[in-house]
């Protein structure tokens, strides 16, 4: 529950203090925002079947991140967009823990509902 309040808070601090980012950056923000959203989806799958670390985690998160931003400054280097390959890739598993989690959700629910009968 942590990390998703941690992004939200983000989120709106970002929009509020309106935060402007060079064209030239846009491309590596992107994708690291997206590493990051998979991370914090990830752990909250985690955190949800009771597996979460805390060292899988941080480095899971800063993992991908590095590795999101080296494959497009590779590409813009190549002048290819090779950062699509991590929105592609990102943007799955983002769906895919989403869905997961929603499962969960639906779950406990079910039972919550079941043992209140």
């Amino acid at each position: 529950m942590l990390p998703l309040l941690g992004l939200i808070l983000g989120l709106v601090l970002g929009l509020f203090m309106n935060v402007d980012i060079p064209a030239a950056y846009s491309t590596y923000v992107a994708v690291a925002i997206l590493a990051i959203i998979d991370s914090i989806m990830g752990a909250i799958v985690a955190n949800m079947k009771n597996e979460f670390n805390t060292r899988l985690f941080v480095t899971g998160l800063l993992g991908n991140g590095l590795i999101a931003v080296a494959v497009a400054a590779l590409g813009d280097q190549l002048n290819l967009p090779l950062n699509l390959a991590a929105v592609f890739a990102f943007g799955n598993r983002i769906f895919l823990n989403f869905s997961m989690i929603r499962r969960m959700l639906l779950e406990r629910y079910d039972n919550w509902k079941m043992k209140k009968e």
